[in-house]
């Protein structure tokens, strides 16, 4: 197993692919949602209003009350 990207390339040399490690794809995925959501003025305050937070329910509560 690797943490490197892995290039595919075709049978003339040139780059057509790139395989990416996993956790490198969720990363990548996390800060350009995190981007799409921060263009929207009201997410963007629900967010900066969410992070400052300091109290919360457990999971377990959580699913309690979705019931899950």
């Amino acid at each position: 197993m690797t943490d490197a990207l892995q290039y595919i390339c075709d049978s003339e040399g040139q780059t057509v692919s790139v395989v990416v490690p996993i956790a490198l794809w969720q990363e990548i995925m996390g800060e350009k949602e995190t981007a799409y959501l921060l263009n929207s003025p009201a997410m963007k305050a629900r967010l900066l209003t969410a992070r400052k937070r300091q109290e919360g329910i457990s999971l377990e509560a959580a699913c309690e009350k979705l019931g899950i």
